[in-house]
């Protein structure tokens, strides 16, 4: 049940040595592409990255907190022409959730890397940098890559307790049931 995916699900950040099979990869395309969108523009394109130069440069475009990419097997980077549409953020975070998703169905770890609205250097975006390194067209966004692999860490699901209940209101702001 999705219920179960939610509450196993956990931001895998440490990955075994170990190539993720094909008909994985496809699974995890699959689910991104059948990601609901804006009026069913499907704005998003996807580049699939395998080879470890690519994993350490996409890595180091966002210098903190995406440094665990060069060590994971495979990337999954979110890529949209905001022309397209002017959701662009949001249809393209709804396929980045869709992959992430479908990993950890699979058996798999994942973890979100945001690259939009952060930075590689004072000049120049991470999400610009990322641009550069997959040799998008002009114009093309990188909203956001998707590290994946096994996992070589366990962590527990977070428990019931700590779900923010009280940001829960019923009817009008401010009734919490």
């Amino acid at each position: 049940m999705f219920i179960d995916l939610a509450r196993t699900r956990r931001s895998i950040r440490r990955f075994a040595d170990t190539p993720v099979e094909k008909e994985k990869v496809d699974t995890i395309i699959e689910a991104g592409l059948r990601a609901p969108s804006s009026k069913g523009g499907m704005p998003w394109e996807f580049v699939v990255v395998t080879d470890p130069d690519t994993l350490a440069q996409l890595a180091a475009s966002k210098p903190k907190g995406a440094a665990f990419l060069k060590d994971a097997p495979l990337a999954v980077a979110i890529c949209v022409d905001p022309k397209i549409t002017d959701v662009w953020v949001e249809d393209a975070a709804i396929a980045s959730v869709y992959a992430h998703l479908a990993a950890t169905d699979l058996g798999l770890g994942s973890c979100w890397i945001q690259l939009r609205m952060r930075h590689f250097s004072e000049q120049q975006t991470a999400g610009a940098r990322a641009v550069e390194i997959l040799g998008l067209p002009n114009g093309m966004e990188v909203l956001s890559l998707v590290a994946i692999g096994y996992p070589s860490e366990e962590k527990a699901p977070h428990p019931a307790d700590s779900l923010l209940y009280k940001k829960i209101h019923f009817n009008r702001y401010g009734q919490n049931g």
